[in-house]
Order: structure tokens, then sequence, then C-alpha cells
């Protein structure tokens, strides 16, 4: 089908303004691979404090006398967010042809407004893929230029909070594996993180992140396994053996060479964005014969919840 729709700089640009909330979220909905798995907390710009609650409380005997005065502990965490830009050039007539040409071959017909939408969450859409595939080794550089320079990733604040001695064996939170992951071993290697977990954390939904290539080597050692249990009816396995449908494995493409396999909930993975907050801007400029620019600014970071044993378990790969 020939492109035979025609959209102006001018409609571009007032879409920008007209759509702009919507806009900004699209990156995070783009990166919903990994996200999906994960708490948002929308609306935050710069630093917000999250807190663990902490301490007991029991009944006893009857005793009008008896007062229970064992303070209650807040350990709190920092979210922070920070702010990130991108100015990208692009041609309109060729980004608008690539849109109008796989929407149309789904049989959906585009007004110019229509096509000017799109070709906003196109662009819009692009920048959350590289938020999905640096959520994990994303390090905070001032002087940086790329995503993975925005922030810090799950697998950098570990390893910060490992350094520091709050992520470590003698915290019931951490422990070094001794053999690489394979084929022959992975289901009995997986099956031991689990195990070593704390019991409130064994008891309750958990998610296993891991590289893409460990849940691979799973299923395969757990076909051979198990492959002629009668109860073994798929070779695609997305809850670990043994442990009651409670833990779900999640291997994710942003985990590939990431030293370390996290079990925690998903109440306890946090990742904040601004959800079009004032100072974040999507737009649209000329400033050259023929290209147009894309401007946009948003807010994005994420941090653990709580890092203690009942909330988290890491591991860390022999082989990395």
């Amino acid at each position: 089908m020939a492109y035979a729709i025609n959209i102006s700089d001018a409609e571009l640009q007032k879409s920008a303004v007209t759509y702009r909330k919507d806009l900004l979220v699209m990156p995070v909905i783009a990166a919903e691979a990994t996200l999906q798995h994960m708490t948002p907390r929308p609306g935050v710009a710069g630093r917000e404090v999250l807190g663990q609650l902490s301490g007991g409380i029991e009944l006893g005997p009857y005793d009008p006398q008896r007062y229970d005065d064992d303070g209650l502990d807040i350990k709190p965490r920092t979210l922070e967010t920070y702010l990130g830009s991108v100015i990208k050039r692009f041609d309109l007539n060729s980004v608008a042809k690539t849109v109008y040409g796989s929407l149309t071959t789904q049989g959906e017909a585009l007004t110019s407004l229509d096509l000017a939408r799109q070709v906003l969450n196109y662009l819009s859409m692009q920048l959350g893929r590289n938020l999905n595939l640096h959520i994990w080794n994303a390090k905070r550089n001032d002087t940086g230029t790329k995503t993975k320079d925005l922030f810090d990733g799950f697998d950098t604040i570990t390893q910060k909070e490992i350094a520091a001695g709050t992520i470590d064996t003698t915290e019931g939170n951490f422990m070094q594996l001794s053999q690489a992951i394979d084929e022959s071993n992975a289901t009995d290697i997986l099956m031991s993180i689990y195990e070593s977990a704390d019991d409130i954390l064994q008891g309750v939904p958990t998610k296993m992140f891991v590289p893409v290539s460990v849940y691979r080597a799973y299923n395969k050692d757990y076909l051979a396994s198990f492959g002629n249990v009668v109860y073994n009816t798929q070779f695609k396995k997305t809850y670990l053996e043994g442990t009651d449908n409670l833990c779900e494995l999640v291997p994710l493409v942003s985990k590939k060479g990431s030293p370390f396999i996290h079990l925690t909930t998903k109440s306890n993975m946090i990742y904040g964005y601004g959800d079009g907050l004032d100072s974040e801007k999507i737009a649209i400029e000329k400033h050259h014969e023929f290209l147009l620019s894309f401007v946009a600014t948003m807010f994005f970071g994420c941090q653990f919840e709580a890092i203690n044993k009942e909330r988290l378990m890491v591991a860390k790969l022999a082989s990395v």
C-alpha cells in the first residue's frame, strides 16, 4: 500500500503538546518486559524515602499491667530518580512511512492526526528500550550520555550494599555460588538459592530474577531430571520446582552479563518515574531545513524497598 497521508511538523508539534503526559509514560510502557515484575512509584522527582518497618508485637496471657515498650524501627532507604534528557534529530517522512506501513498491514485506517500521535508514540517508546536493557547494570555517571549513565540499576545498588556489608552471608541475605550454572546442575543450584533464603521469604510469592542463559540451563536440566515424571506436563517451567508455585522464575534479557541472581518480592523492586511532572518535557522543534528534533526530559530511578533477609536473597554467580 502506498504511503498517502501527509503529516506536517506543525501537526506533530501540536500533538506533542496535546498528548505530552501520555508520551512521557511511553518509555516506561516500552520497558514492560522487565518492569511488569516490579512495583511503580509515579510522580517522583529527585529523592523519596522508602522504609521497612520492623519490630515485634505479641499477645501474652491476660495482664492489664503489662506494657510492651519495645520500639518499632524504620530502616530508611532512598529512591532517587534522575532527570534525563535527549535531543534526537530525525527525518519526519522516513519515520512516518515506517509507522504508517507497520500499522496499515494490520488493517488500521489512519488520519494525519492519528499518524502524528503514532509517530510520537514510536519515538517515545524507543527511549524505553534502553531503560529495559539497563535496569540492572546502569551506573550513575554525571558526565555520561547514555541510559546506562542515568541512574544506579539494581545490580549496581547490590554491589554497593555488598561493599558496605549490608548484603552479606552474616546478614542472611547473600550467598556465593561455588559452581558455574550449567545444564547438569541448574535445578539443584536454583533450588539451593531458594532454600537458603529466610523462611519468611520462602513463605510468600517471590520472583527469582535470572539471566536467560540460566533459565535455559534450568529447563534443560529439569527435562533431563524429571522428564518422565507424570506431573511434568510441559517443557517450559515458569515456577521453580519444589516451591509450590510460590517462586516464579523471571528470565530477563536485561540480566545478560549480570553477576547476581536476585530472589525477592515484586513489591520490593521499586522503580520511580515522573509521570508527567511539570519539569518533564516532550516537544518537537525545527532547527534544520529538513530534519526535526525530538526533545525529551524525564525522571527515572530504582531501589530496593528493603534488603533485610526477610525481603531479599542475593546469590553471586561463580562464573562472574
